[in-house]
């Protein structure tokens, strides 16, 4: 049944369909297609179009994954895994503010190149703020 239906479609119907589009002989002659016309041929265009694309599209450049998808570029890069530890008692200043989106080239201190970072990849990091309590 469902055979049938598509055997029909294609052999029957498409025919017909195809027949009844107002396509012109020449080049010239879609200028002088009205409006009408032009929406019966936009489902085939549609379709060609779709077809067109899928033909080229193994062979169009693919995307370059982003650099910034990796967040840390730079910094000891060596190590499996890069720790900074800071005794707060050591503070010299009451407010430091620490990098977390490892494009500092103050690092591990913010130089606040999160703000480009953020700016280019949509990402919402921001540092780490250490403050000191005044006693």
């Amino acid at each position: 049944m469902v055979l049938e239906t598509i055997a029909r479609i294609i052999k029957v119907q498409l025919p017909a369909y195809l027949k009844k589009l107002p396509l012109p002989e020449t080049i010239g002659g879609f200028a002088r297609l009205t409006v009408s016309e032009w929406l019966r041929l936009l489902p085939l265009l549609g379709i060609l179009a779709l077809l067109g694309y899928l033909t080229i599209r193994p062979f169009l450049p693919k995307k370059k994954k982003q650099k910034d998808s990796l967040i840390n570029l730079k910094i000891q890069k060596e190590n499996p895994k890069v720790v900074n530890e800071i005794d707060i008692e050591d503070l010299k200043s009451t407010n430091v503010c620490y990098c977390r989106c490892w494009r500092s080239k103050t690092f591990p201190v913010c130089d606040k190149s999160h703000i480009k970072h953020n700016e280019q990849t949509g990402d919402n990091v921001g540092p780490l703020i250490l403050k000191k309590k005044i006693l």
